[in-house]
């Protein structure tokens, strides 16, 4: 079985919703990979940089790095968790019945296809992962609900829910859903499907071509 791609957004970091949501992603009854975001590790580069004005390739690295630095902060929160830096590490975990936390480093930082870019977040990265997996669906974790006042992926990126560069860097073949904090309260241990709202790529009224 295919595993499938959950980012948790470095908004949760700090909330009660971060444990409970790793709690939660740790008692799946399916394969899944967690991709951290770049939380307070990432506000920090954003930071610094207006501070000490280094460029943004320079700031997409330490971005990055920041991923590593909140997943190594997420595997120590369950027994069940176990950091991969790469596919094949991540097959391992799997394999061994544990759940991975992907540290991006390894297998990013260099690639052609991703852009050194504050516009590329954990959202994209997340949908990279999940090529390089072939998985079918991806999950993105977030710290608000507002992603249920939109119909279509881009208009999520427009609303700044999403990234901008992820209509584009979403697999043809993946499902996207995204989850928020609202729904932890509809949701028992062991998780035994995926939460949250499935997106569109496009709006109903596009999908039909309408005019």
């Amino acid at each position: 079985m295919k595993p499938i791609v959950v980012k948790l957004g470095g908004s949760t970091a700090g909330h009660a919703e971060m444990q409970r949501w790793t709690d939660l992603l740790a008692s799946a009854t399916f394969p899944l990979v967690i991709v951290p975001g770049g939380g307070p590790f990432a506000d920090q580069v954003r930071t610094s940089q207006t501070r000490l004005g280094y460029s943004d390739v320079a700031a997409h690295v330490m971005a990055i790095l920041a991923m590593d630095q909140f997943g190594i902060a997420i595997a120590e929160r369950h027994l069940q968790l176990r950091v991969a830096r790469s596919t094949s590490q991540i097959g391992e975990v799997l394999d061994a019945g544990a759940t991975p936390v992907w540290l991006p480093s390894t297998m990013t930082l260099g690639a052609a296809d991703i852009p050194c870019s504050w516009q590329i977040t954990s959202d994209s990265l997340s949908a990279w992962l999940a090529r390089q997996l072939h998985a079918d669906d991806l999950l993105l974790v977030k710290q608000t609900d507002e992603h249920n006042d939109y119909e279509g992926l881009r208009e999520l990126a427009a609303a700044g829910i999403v990234d901008s560069m992820l209509p584009d860097m979403l697999g043809e073949g993946t499902r996207l859903h995204v989850a928020g904090p609202r729904i932890l309260n509809t949701l028992d241990l062991p998780l035994a499907s995926i939460p949250g709202r499935r997106i569109m790529r496009h709006r109903q009224t596009e999908a039909m071509g309408a005019q």
